[in-house]
């Protein structure tokens, strides 16, 4: 071993090393590295989103099935909720277990889960002690487990891997396949629906092929993604902040740029053990309530978590109900033809998200540099405050005036929702707390949405036939309008992250310093 390593390291050479091979990932060149990194994240965002959504079109068909009609709303409110309750307890669990043993240890574990739940799902039957409905409520959490784990794996590592100027819309563009999901479950459904056409025509029964497939079909993306998940590096930011051994980050940094070391590493280093770094903060829980104690830490969190839970009583309370709001404006819902019903559900799903998701998906990736995300907040939580109070208090009116319309304000506010906290929710968790607590503080926050997912479907379902079937939705769009409201006052507690560093956002320039321990942003402020 070289007299290099024999000798304790000074903390100022060893910071040093540490702020270059950082600002060789923060200044790199954009190229296939980062491309890849998108690809993989975001194939697992276009699977969760397909097997999210696709239940949308799916317990109808289980009702004209299994139940002669329609789906039991106990059973209904079952099956939709059990994958929020299950993508709240991954979102927490694998947020804290990539902070603990690692981001490459976790990524490709959820998607390994959602393979298996998925091909449960579709497999699930009726049975003495389990019925359909419970076996689906069942598979559905456990799909929702591995859906949940996805959201801070894929951000914190997105976000670790990023160049400083392009890091918002590579987060963006990982967010945004969750459009192309939702999308293709409308699509696989009309293929499905189309296929079956003549034999559901004559039997109703024969729908139980196409929402098997149309389930099943969730599996294929994930297939595709989980081995390049399995294989991806580990962050040398984690490397250099949590396992804390910076000869492993040079050569981490080194082989993802295909650059050569670190000019302060000797020859020896790249073979030699850790050298650690004295000034590196543990993160541990007494650490973790220290660092949230303080104000100026703590309002990120609550703002990031609150507009989170705020955005998403709205949007899955729409998104996973989609069906109901198209039949109650007479849109889908055929009286006596079982066919006609689902295939106009699928197609009103894919006009609805061509319309608005996919677009405010992708509005957002190419402008997110230079709008900045709490701007895009602020625009998609005002207009989608305005456009569900347009929508809530005039919903007879417009209805009865033009079908069209209805569905054209419906569709606009997914768009602003899309083009706004949709994304920004999910992109400045991954951005602003420090390494040691970034993916368990984006999984809180994530987490926090799905609290308000799970609030939103729940309410919807016990509260839109409220004076009879329908008739509360109005209300609903109401309550969805005051949420969008508070989100927009959260948001003023959250710092804008566009063109700073990771480190700058946290306070982690220089280890030594005991900026550390707090946010970087409010030390500058009160300097």
């Amino acid at each position: 071993m070289s007299a290099y390593n024999t000798t304790k390291l000074d903390a100022a050479q060893l910071n040093e090393r540490r702020r270059e091979a950082l600002s060789k990932i923060d200044n790199a060149e954009f190229g296939w590295f980062h491309i890849r990194a998108c690809l993989v994240a975001g194939v697992g965002f276009f699977t969760d989103a397909y097997d999210l959504f696709a239940i949308n079109l799916v317990t109808p068909m289980i009702g004209m099935i299994y139940f002669n009609g329609s789906l039991p709303a106990d059973l209904d409110l079952g099956i939709k909720v059990a994958a929020s309750v299950g993508t709240f307890i991954g979102q927490v669990g694998f947020g804290y277990l990539a902070d603990r043993l690692g981001r490459k240890r976790m990524y490709g574990v959820e998607l390994m889960i959602i393979i298996v739940a998925t091909l449960g799902q579709s497999l699930s039957g009726n049975g003495y002690t389990l019925s359909l409905p419970a076996a689906l409520i069942i598979w559905r959490l456990i799909v929702g487990i591995g859906i949940g784990g996805d959201y801070p794996l894929s951000a914190v590592i997105t976000s670790e891997f990023a160049t400083t100027n392009r890091r918002g819309a590579m987060m963006a563009a990982v967010f945004a396949m969750q459009g192309f999901g939702y999308l293709t479950t409308g699509i696989v459904a009309i293929i499905l629906l189309a296929a079956f056409k003549t034999s559901i025509i004559e039997n109703t029964q024969n729908l139980d092929y196409v929402w098997r497939i149309l389930i099943g079909f969730g599996c294929i993306p994930a297939l595709v993604a989980v081995y390049f998940r399995l294989t991806i590096p580990e962050t040398p930011r984690y490397v250099l902040d949590i396992e804390n051994n910076v000869n492993k980050a040079e050569r981490d940094v080194a082989n993802v740029l295909n650059e050569n070391r670190n000019h302060l590493q000797s020859e020896d280093d790249a073979n030699d053990a850790a050298i650690v770094n004295p000034s590196i903060v543990k993160g541990s829980m007494s650490d973790f309530c220290s660092y949230f104690s303080k104000w100026q830490n703590f309002k990120i969190l609550f703002g990031t978590s609150m507009a989170w839970f705020a955005l998403d009583v709205a949007f899955y309370g729409i998104g996973l109900n989609n069906s109901f709001i198209l039949s109650s404006i007479n849109f889908s819902n055929v009286h006596g033809d079982n066919f006609n019903t689902c295939w106009n559900a699928a197609v009103g799903q894919i006009i609805i998200v061509l319309l608005g998701a996919v677009p405010g998906y992708w509005v957002t990736v190419f402008t997110i540099e230079r709008l900045g995300r709490i701007r895009i907040q602020i625009i998609g939580f005002v207009m989608s405050c305005i456009l569900f109070c347009v929508l809530g208090f005039a919903y007879n009116q417009i209805k009865n005036y033009s079908v069209a319309l209805f569905i054209f304000l419906f569709a606009a506010t997914q768009f602003f929702q899309n083009f706004g906290p949709n994304s920004t929710t999910f992109i400045i968790p991954g951005e602003v707390f420090p390494t040691r607590y970034r993916s368990t503080g984006h999984g809180i926050a994530a987490g926090s949405g799905k609290l308000g997912a799970i609030i939103a479907q729940v309410g919807f379902s016990r509260l839109k036939d409220h004076g009879g079937q329908n008739q509360f939705i109005p209300q609903l769009l109401q309550i969805f309008a005051l949420f969008m409201f508070i989100g927009l006052l959260v948001t003023f507690l959250i710092p804008e992250t566009k063109g700073k560093t990771l480190e700058e956002l946290s306070g982690e320039n220089d280890p030594a310093t005991s900026s550390y321990s707090n946010n970087g942003l409010h030390d500058e402020e009160t300097k």
